[in-house]
This record gives structure tokens, sequence and C-alpha cells, in this order.
């Protein structure tokens, strides 16, 4: 009997990972394959992985109510694991893109003050000593200047008038203050969870990248990039760490950078660190087969996303990988095609983006059977 290990990440706008593996495994228990399966939903720091990592460490939740990122009160919540020492924190639930209306998104008044919240509440009242962030989905670019700004740091114009922690104020910044930094956070060990490579400025940087996404016009890009340069510049001559220098700096609009120069934080491979916090290596030992995806598999998956992490441990114990995917390129990369074994796209007849959202689902399920009963032919024919 074939042992499938199911590990797929979230299928962005559709279904987060633990949707994706279980209609995965639905679909394999309705082909002919005589297997047994094993789910085990990945995240890579993205929207979702702070959820799984405290379902597989067992966690006990804290809710709080915290600032939204355009300053209306939320209910956020966090996870204790590891006997209470340390917090996993989810910036998506306090400061993510999905608490605002799609009309409203608008990171120039988008502020990360309510993850910040979380973070202090997490300091003062359980007194933890390590803090892991997961900065996916979030609705800002403002450096982390919010969270900072929760935490103790104080930002002042060329006048001493201290600004409100929003990219509209803080472009105006002329002096940071640290001397208030919430002295917790200093003997804290802060790990961030990186799923993007990308650094705070330039072409690739945070604002170009992700403020598009985030809602920014043209023109609202030129001031946030402004901006992070301002900041950086700042941050340079008042701590000598270099917020531009950092690889993945640029996640969650620059909160990775600020988080790293002003809070001492580390900024880690998500994908790598979840596997190593849940003992995934001790479990892909056992399997026959890697089954693996995310909603589109390209060349942005093997730098530093949820599916290549884990093919690279297949690899390893020579396990084959199929990568499942509601988008593959027409011609993959020989990079692509080392990483997976297989590509399978799931979509079974052209339809609009919309539409193959709304069935990805169904067409999960339909393309695991279609696999299982591929694999069937071949056990048979061996």
């Amino acid at each position: 009997m074939l042992h499938l290990l199911i590990a797929p990440n979230a299928f962005k706008h559709s279904l987060d990972a633990r949707q994706v593996a279980e209609a995965l495994g639905e679909g394999f228990s309705q082909s002919r394959l005589d297997c047994r399966t094993t789910l085990f939903p990945i995240g890579d720091g993205g929207d979702g992985t702070c959820k799984l990592l405290h379902e597989k460490l067992g966690g006990m939740l804290v809710t709080k109510t915290v600032l939204g990122p355009l300053g209306t009160p939320v209910e956020a919540s966090y996870s204790l694991v590891e006997g209470g020492k340390t917090a996993i924190i989810e910036m998506a639930d306090a400061s993510g893109i999905r608490l605002i209306k799609e009309e409203e998104r608008n990171p120039l008044q988008a502020s990360s003050k309510g993850t910040g919240q979380l973070i202090l509440h997490a300091l003062e009242h359980h007194k933890v000593n390590q803090i892991i962030l997961g900065m996916g989905g979030s609705a800002t670019v403002d450096g982390g200047c919010g969270m900072l700004h929760a935490l103790g740091v104080r930002f002042f114009d060329k006048k001493g008038k201290e600004l409100d922690p929003i990219p509209e104020q803080l472009q105006y910044l002329e002096r940071i203050d640290t001397s208030g930094l919430d002295k917790s956070i200093v003997d804290s060990d802060i790990k961030i969870l990186c799923d993007v490579e990308n650094r705070l400025l330039g072409e690739e940087g945070a604002a170009n990248v992700f403020g598009p996404q985030k809602g920014a016009s043209q023109e609202q890009v030129k001031v946030l990039d402004n901006f992070l340069h301002r900041l950086s510049d700042i941050v340079l001559q008042t701590t000598g760490k270099n917020m531009a220098d950092i690889v993945s700096g640029g996640t969650a609009g620059g909160a990775a950078a600020g988080m790293y120069a002003l809070a001492d934080a580390q900024l880690v491979n998500g994908i790598a660190y979840f596997l190593q916090k849940t003992g995934f290596e001790d479990v892909i030992k056992k399997a026959n087969w890697l089954i693996t995806g995310e909603g589109s598999l390209d060349e942005q998956t093997l730098s530093g996303k949820a599916p290549a992490g884990v093919a690279l441990l297949a690899k390893k114990y020579a396990i084959p990988t199929v990568g499942i995917a509601g988008r593959v390129p027409l011609e993959p990369s020989s990079a692509l095609l080392e990483m997976f074994d297989v590509l399978l796209p799931i979509s079974h007849e052209a339809m609009p983006l919309a539409e193959a959202l709304a069935n990805t689902e169904q067409n999960l399920r339909r393309t695991a059977e279609a696999l299982g009963n591929i694999l069937a032919c071949n056990n048979k024919n061996n």
C-alpha cells in the first residue's frame, strides 16, 4: 500500500492549506489506488501559517481588541505554545488586508499598530520570551512603524511634532526616538517568517511590488517608496543598521526590515522554520510520494515558497514529488522541473478566473482522483 504525504500550501483567494489537503485526500480516497494518506498542510509565513503552527503545537488562543489597519477596533488572537513561553502572532489577524473592504484600501493611511499591540500584550501579560511573527496578508506599507509605535518608538518631523505611524504622515519623518522602546522587546527572541526575498527598496522593493497589491495607485507607490527611503536613511543614522540591505526586508510592506533594525528581530526562511518546528522531516521519511502545491507553481515558488521547501526535503530522501496548482507555466523552466517530478494544473476546462477560484475544491478532488487512478494502473502493471 502506497503512503501519500499530502502537504500543500494555501491556494490564495480560494482555500486555506487545510482545505486544500482535505480536498486532495478525498480525491485519492475516491480513486482506485490502494493507499493511505497523511494530511500535513504547510505554511511559509503567508496568511494562515500561524494558525497551522497553533494547531500543530497545541497552542492556547488569547484574544484581544486592537486597532485594525485603518484604526478601527478589531478582535485579534495570538497563540501561546511551549509552556506559554512563545507567542505565535499572525499579522493578518490585526493588520490584514482581509479586514478592509476593497474600495477602502489605502496603504498611505494603513498602520501595523494592532500587531504591535498583540506583541506588547504577549510580553506584558504572559511574559513570553519568544515571538514568532507570520507577516503574510498585511494591508500595510509602513515599514513596521505602526508595530514599533505600539512598542514605544516615536517618530517626529523637522519641527519636533510627533507623527502618527502611517505613511501619509511618516513621509515627513526627520527623527526617531527609540528611548521608549519596551524593555521586554530587547530581551526577547523575535523570529519573522518570510516567504519572499524582496528587499526594502527599489523596483523589487516593498512599495513597488506590494504597494499596488494593497491598493496603492502609481502616485501613492512613489510616495511610499520615498517614505521607505527616508525611513531607511534615518534608521541608519540612528542605529547604524541598514534596513535596505537585509534580504526579505520588504516582507509585509517593509515591516520585516523595520522590526529587524529597531527591535532586533531575526528574519528567517518561513517554510524551513515551519518544517523544523512541526517535525515534518520525521513524517516525510515514511512516505512513498509527496503531493504538494499552491495557487500558482512558477519561478516565484523557487524563492522560498512552501512547495519548494517540502520538495527539497523529498529530494533528500529520493521521494517523488507531484506539484499541483491552479496555474503552472506552459513551458516550465528546467529549475522548476528539477524541483518537481510532475506538475499538474487542476483546471479541466477554460473558464474565467473568478469561476476557477470558486471551483478550486472540486477541481482538486478531481485531479487527485485522476492521479490516484494513474498510480493504481502503474502499480497493477508493475
